[in-house]
């Protein structure tokens, strides 16, 4: 991943690629382009508090149902998504990502009624896609004709979203991530190496010429596709992108124009919807080291967000594989994972209960996460100072199933019976124990460790706090009913009073072996357990 930096201030002569501001200038106020102002900045206390945060990850990808990054691997020769779309749709030599752009149609989503479930759920922020690496935008794009208003739903997506989330009063998210199109359609640029069409080109060299008579008449793909330009170094070998994904080790260096063209769009959502969270899908900054191109749209969130405040600061801006000085300007963001300590700062674990798109395989193969795997995971990262941002995949129509709805439901019913456990908690002494907890689990890259902790069982607890309240919250139920916390032997804290929430008041005792409770017979819930103890306070 890409070199960090490091803090200094630094000129637009620094970089290779310096974006320009001639569209879309900087705000100035109180942070500038540096890493030296900009560590300055500190999380808000509403996003300490929020814990949780629901991603709707949806777009035209979801239109074929074969999961995340279909746009790319459908130009990929022999993978499931090219299979798929070659005997569906046709080859895309001839029928490309361009033209599946239409048939994403939103037609039974309605943004005010999911926000509300969203919210119903225990979400305290909402998250919206603004665009992907496929590079479409999701609202009236000023500066990218390939956007929803003018293809497909035919509306303005992130206005809607928009609306929907201050009508249910929760801060509101948008993630972009088209600053990797340059390098992900590389695939589009290839052709097949066997069978009847081999050797003819694939669309994504397409130009606005060659659309005369067709329905994209007047709009040019390489707007859409970014592919007038070299393959990056190793660019057939369909894994080397994550090894690029931080624009070293040999990927193509892009242009003033395309840096400068997501610049614009980013400043475009921020200054036309006011999000108050911004999430870019990068190592560190998008473009960075590079370019300025995030410094400058960092220093302008933070400055517009600080105006429309009264002079104080409720951003939120995330960026992963972060080194510690760069945490100190930004919220670190984990993908898929948690690292195994409690964090001095907030961050956040963004996960998913299926595929970052819709993928109709997890459905059929009942693959999706757990309500049980999604409380755990919620439930570790918050005893460790995180908040958990989790997507639900819809589908193409703007829906999501029904398998989805009852892994929902069987979560929001944990959640209203256990929340304060949760919202508005912060880390005790220890985050705490168990065979995991006491394990050194790495992460990988971005994260990519969730799967460790989705194992956790009844001799994993987890522990947050508020006022004078201590919650232990184990992550199953015990086979035996009873439940011992080793963190709270005699030696330590007393424990004066123990009530497991949804049920009251349980027995206890206290000895050098740790707090040993009883719980009832009968669970309150399906999931996992809440204890709330009430300590002495010498």
């Amino acid at each position: 991943m890409a070199a960090c930096l490091s803090v200094m201030a630094a000129t637009a002569q620094d970089y290779k690629v310096p974006v320009s501001e001639a569209h879309e200038p900087m705000q100035t106020g109180r942070f500038e382009p540096t890493w030296e102002s900009l560590r300055l900045y500190e999380a808000p206390e509403w996003f300490r508090n929020a814990k949780f945060g629901i991603w709707a990850h949806w777009g035209p990808q979801c239109v074929e149902g074969s999961g995340d990054w279909m746009a790319r691997s459908m130009y990929q020769e022999g993978s499931s998504a090219y299979k798929y779309h070659v005997e569906h749709y046709g080859h895309p030599s001839e029928f490309g990502f361009k033209d599946i752009l239409p048939l994403f149609k939103a037609e039974r989503w309605n943004a005010d009624s999911l926000v509300s479930y969203y919210k119903s759920l225990g979400a305290q922020y909402f998250f919206a896609l603004g665009n992907h690496h496929d590079n479409f935008d999701l609202w009236d794009s000023k500066y990218q004709p390939w956007n929803s208003k003018n293809i497909g739903p035919r509306r303005d997506i992130l206005a809607e979203w928009a609306a929907a989330a201050r009508k249910a009063g929760l801060p509101f998210g948008v993630s972009l991530h088209a600053d990797h199109a340059w390098t992900w359609y590389e695939p589009a640029q290839r052709y097949d190496r066997s069978g009847d069409k081999m050797g003819v080109p694939y669309d994504g060299r397409l130009t606005k010429a060659d659309g005369k008579g067709k329905w994209w008449e007047g709009l040019d793909p390489q707007m859409l596709y970014q592919q007038d330009h070299p393959l990056s170094q190793g660019s057939w070998a369909d894994g080397m992108i994550h090894r690029q994904w931080g624009w070293e080790n040999g990927a193509a260096q892009p242009s003033e124009a395309f840096v400068t063209n997501f610049y614009d769009r980013t400043l475009d959502v921020i200054n036309r919807y006011s999000p108050d969270l911004l999430y870019f899908d990068v190592t560190v900054l998008p473009f960075y080291p590079l370019s300025d191109a995030g410094l400058k749209i960092a220093a302008h969130f933070y400055n517009r967000n600080i105006a429309q405040h009264n002079g104080k600061l409720e951003a939120v801006l995330f960026g992963k594989i972060l080194n510690d000085q760069q945490r100190q300007a930004m919220v670190w963001d984990v993908e898929r994972g948690a690292p195994n300590q409690i964090l001095d700062e907030p961050w956040q674990s963004c996960s998913c209960i299926g595929g970052w798109h819709y993928n109709t395989a997890i459905y059929e193969g009942n693959r999706y996460k757990s309500a049980a795997t999604v409380v755990k995971l919620l439930c570790d990262v918050v005893s460790k100072n995180g908040n958990l941002l989790l997507s639900v995949p819809l589908r193409a129509d703007g829906t999501f199933d029904e398998k989805e709805k009852a892994i929902l439901d069987e979560f929001g019913s944990w959640m209203r019976q256990n929340s304060e456990a949760i919202i508005g908690t912060r880390p005790w002494t220890t985050f705490g124990e168990g065979p995991i907890a006491d394990s050194d689990i790495k992460l990988n890259a971005q994260g990519f460790n969730e799967g460790a902790y989705a194992k956790a069982g009844a001799d994993e607890i987890r522990f947050t706090t508020k006022g004078r309240a201590l919650y232990a919250i184990a992550l199953a139920w015990p086979d035996d009913a009873r439940l011992t916390i080793r963190s709270l032997a005699t030696g330590g804290q007393r424990v004066k009073s123990v009530q497991l929430l949804g049920h009251g008041r349980i027995p206890f005792r206290q000895t050098a072996d740790g707090l040993t409770v009883s719980l009832p017979a009968v669970p309150t819930n399906g999931i996992a357990p809440v204890l709330k103890l009430t300590l002495s306070r010498n």
